[in-house]
């Protein structure tokens, strides 16, 4: 299953995006309302639940300066991975995209399908006002 979120421009260049989004702390500004956990288990890890839904972890598996960051599922039953695009615009203006990427059976791609394509679009909004 592979689902994107819409593209967003940030009043940042490309490294001041990519350095915000290497800080795994970072991410407990960009979740949505419903977040009833969020903790930093390691400098490159965390761990999140929205309500109703089961925590989920994950770790910092790739970073590609100034351009990508990859965070995969660390533990739990399901694989997958959240990867940050960052393209330069102009001078201190960059666009970030997230895509959503995971092997899931037919009913469980049903059941997360739209609850993760709204949580990552609620990150990349949140986006244009915390990074």
């Amino acid at each position: 299953m592979k689902l994107e979120s819409p593209k967003v421009t940030l009043d940042k260049s490309p490294e001041e995006t990519f350095n915000f989004l290497s800080d795994v702390k970072n991410f407990e500004k960009l979740m949505p309302e419903n977040i009833s956990k969020f903790e930093v288990l390691e400098n490159d890890k965390f761990l999140f639940a929205l309500k109703g839904m089961p925590e989920i972890i994950l770790k910092k598996k790739e970073a590609i300066p100034f351009n990508k960051i990859v965070l995969g599922a660390a533990g739990g039953k399901l694989d997958f991975a959240l990867i940050a695009t960052i393209t330069d615009v102009e001078n201190n203006k960059s666009d970030v995209k997230l895509n959503f990427e995971g092997e899931f059976n037919a009913m469980m791609a049903m059941m997360i399908k739209g609850p993760i394509s709204k949580f990552i679009e609620t990150l990349v909004t949140n986006m244009k006002t915390e990074v």
